[in-house]
């Protein structure tokens, strides 16, 4: 297993849910960690744990939909961290509905900020791994992407085409010894399932976000010979 010690993280969404999760669990591991997220009462609440836990940590208000704002985050956060050695492609959005009813700018905004912003965001931080000749960037996307299910057509599309884009980055970036992960959790008691009745969050049934962040930490922790693609993780409800 590898040392996570001292390395420096990026991750997107990371102010709430499963980024914040993410965030204080490779933190426990010694991780230096950037925040990029849109609410910056959120993104200060996790910076204050995140610095508890005797690491550097830093954030950036932007939306990922956002290329240029995307571009200056990244650079912004490498510079105080000092580097980048690892990207959690977290953030993400989640608006159901039917095919018909859903207004097309929402359709849209779904896309953009599930499938573009991932796409802006490693394209920002590929240079840095590129320099260090070496890192990993996890993809989240869903189970979702692998079957999609009524009501959630913008939101499947999306999970689905940010695997296609993950194989395509593994395929090109792997060359550099820069590993692309790709997850395909099923529901998680985050903010967006609950809020969107995907689940109530019941512990004993439903995957929590710290389940969701020690896997993710512990993938990071295998030794860099793994690939990793659609890995999934399910919960037990049904």
């Amino acid at each position: 297993m590898s040392n996570l010690k001292d390395k420096t993280a990026i991750i997107t969404g990371g102010g709430q849910g499963l980024g914040k999760a993410v965030a204080i669990a490779l933190a426990q591991e010694g991780v230096h960690i950037g925040l990029i997220g849109r609410n910056e009462e959120k993104l200060k609440a996790t910076l204050a744990e995140l610095q508890a836990l005797n690491v550097k940590a830093y954030y950036s208000v932007c939306s990922v939909d956002d290329e240029q704002a995307v571009i200056k985050s990244v650079a912004e956060l490498a510079e105080v961290l000092g580097g980048i050695d690892i990207l959690i492609n977290n953030a993400g959005i989640g608006n159901f509905g039917s095919i018909e009813s859903m207004p097309s700018d929402e359709w849209q905004q779904v896309i953009k900020t599930n499938l573009f912003g991932p796409y802006f965001t490693a394209k920002a931080v590929y240079p840095y791994l590129q320099a260090k000749g070496a890192g990993d960037i996890v993809n989240v996307s869903s189970t979702a992407g692998l079957k999609a299910g009524g009501n959630m057509s913008a939101y499947a599309a999306s999970k689905a085409a940010l695997i296609s884009l993950s194989q395509s980055m593994m395929a090109e970036w792997r060359k550099q010894n820069i590993r692309v992960i790709t997850l395909t959790p099923s529901t998680i008691a985050s903010e967006m399932s609950i809020n969107g009745g995907l689940t109530n969050g019941n512990p004993e049934t439903v995957l929590q976000p710290e389940d969701f962040a020690e896997w993710v930490r512990d993938i990071l922790k295998m030794n860099r010979r793994a690939l990793i693609a659609n890995g999934s993780i399910f919960s037990n409800n049904p």
